[in-house]
Parts: structure tokens; C-alpha cells; sequence
């Protein structure tokens, strides 16, 4: 007993309905724009380190991008993957910062990291 041709068509339409939906949910979920790290590099003081260079590391691809601090010590690093576990550090003048992490499960849109530099 076969099925019949409506019967057929209206569930190859369903079945496309919902390959198209479900493409369209994935499409909307790569378009995002992911998480922003944000921080300072501070001394042992508190104060801001101009010209720290802060190290971020996929630690997934190993892939790094850097970023050098102005005056006021703060860094920005845009649209990190939320399902990838990131660590940052800063160095400055041959000394560096503990290696902090950024977990894909920690579900913050903005997160904030201090990076402190003994001198």
C-alpha cells in the first residue's frame, strides 16, 4: 500500500518547512555577536600599565590575538565564540601576569578581567 500523492507532497513540504526552519535558527545563532572581554592591567598598586600588551588564546584553535593598552590600562577584545574557553594574560617590560580564564560556560555577554603585573 503506497501513499498517495497529496498525502506525499504535503509531507515533503513539512519535512522542507522544517529543514528551512531549522537552518534559519542556526543562521540567526552564527550571526550573534558573541562576547566581549574587557579589563585593565594594573601594578601591584593599582595603577593603570600603559603599553602592556594582553595575550587572548583560543583554547581550541591556539589561534591569539593581542592587544596593546593606552594610558588608562584598559583592553577590549570583541566578538570571542561563546563556546570556546579563552586565557589571557598581559606582559609588560619582560614580567607578566597570572594566566586567567574565560569559560565557555560562564554565560556573561561582557565579561571583566583584571590583569595584575608586579614590578
Amino acid at each position: 500500500m503506497g501513499m498517495s500523492k497529496t498525502r506525499w507532497r504535503m509531507v515533503a513540504s513539512l519535512a522542507l518547512t522544517m529543514v528551512f526552519s531549522i537552518a534559519s535558527v542556526a543562521k540567526e545563532k552564527d550571526t550573534s555577536p558573541g562576547r566581549l572581554l574587557t579589563g585593565k592591567v594594573l601594578d601591584s598598586g593599582d595603577s593603570p600599565l600603559p603599553n602592556a600588551v594582553v595575550y587572548v588564546t583560543d583554547t581550541r584553535t591556539r589561534a591569539v590575538k593581542t592587544f596593546i593598552v593606552g594610558p588608562d590600562g584598559v583592553y577590549r577584545f570583541p566578538a570571542l565564540a561563546s563556546n570556546v574557553d579563552y586565557e589571557v594574560y598581559a606582559q609588560v617590560d619582560g614580567k607578566s601576569s597570572d594566566t586567567k580564564k574565560l569559560s565557555q560556560f560562564d554565560d556573561r555577554k561582557v565579561v571583566s578581567i583584571v590583569l595584575k603585573i608586579g614590578k
